[in-house]
């Protein structure tokens, strides 16, 4: 299990998480919904090893992050930003292998293919990453993440992955693909953290949603607790917004004007 504890972030005097504790277990998608600044990214950033928390305990396996070495982290745990800018015009080949060297994979080159043509680009190997539409290159570095972590359970360890808004630029097809595939790694034992903006995949998607809200933890536990009138007006400022499918019980959120 992956676990933190106390978990504060401040800068320039604002808290950007406030005394935030999250535990993510093997075989569960979990999934951290909030509005903008409310400290996803920031908990994820910490969470994964990118950056040191003012004060607080993240551990892996009972083991401080603190003390795992960038090339150990590397093996546990494959991180799909928020946002990333290439200086250079890699192919996507190149750019999907970054992942599988850095785990150490003993045939990066057909471990990077093979990620590939899981999010649906095989063909694209040779194709530089600038010439990419928003939504392919999105895919291009879900497949780095990927063939980081091939397998969700390597030596009865669970492998991580983090990503932060992996809908971003995708259509609606490939928003649900890429969930699957997400959803997929976790239900093979692996773990899984997703930042998502929504609410109706997050519903439709999460084992464990997790609500954040000016750097604090409102709610978590199952979507059917959690997505709820008074939860999404306090966080939101939308009232009467969710509504529940008869048969499953799942929520979902309709959009609404403040003004109707």
């Amino acid at each position: 299990m992956i676990s933190g504890e106390h978990i504060t972030v401040a800068r320039s005097g604002r808290k950007l998480l406030d005394n935030v504790g999250i535990d993510l277990r093997p075989g569960r998608f979990t999934v951290i919904i909030g509005p903008n600044g409310a400290g996803k990214s920031t908990l994820m950033k910490a969470v994964s090893g990118e950056m040191k928390p003012d004060t607080g305990f993240i551990s892996y396996y009972g083991t401080s992050i603190g003390l795992c070495q960038p090339a150990e982290l590397a093996k546990r745990r494959a991180v799909l930003p928020q946002a990333t800018q290439l200086a250079f015009p890699f192919t996507a080949l190149e750019i999907a292998r970054m992942g599988a060297v850095a785990q150490g994979a003993l045939n990066p080159t057909e471990q990077a293919r093979q990620a590939l043509a899981k999010v649906g680009l095989r063909g694209f190997e040779s194709r530089p990453y600038p010439s990419l539409s928003g939504g392919e290159q999105q895919r291009v570095q879900f497949a780095r993440a990927l063939a980081q972590v091939p397998q969700p359970i390597v030596d009865g360890i669970p492998r991580a992955l983090f990503l932060d808004e992996p809908t971003a630029s995708l259509d609606l097809g490939h928003q649900i693909s890429v969930l699957e595939i997400a959803r997929d790694f976790a239900g093979a034992g692996g773990i899984v953290l997703a930042i998502l903006h929504d609410l109706n995949l997050a519903a439709e998607f999460a084992d464990h949603l997790v609500v954040l809200n000016h750097g604090k933890i409102v709610a978590e536990g199952a979507c059917a607790e959690t997505v709820n009138d008074e939860i999404i007006a306090s966080v939101y400022g939308i009232a009467g917004a969710v509504g529940r499918l008869p048969a499953e019980h799942i929520p979902y959120v309709l959009p609404q004007s403040r003004h109707r």
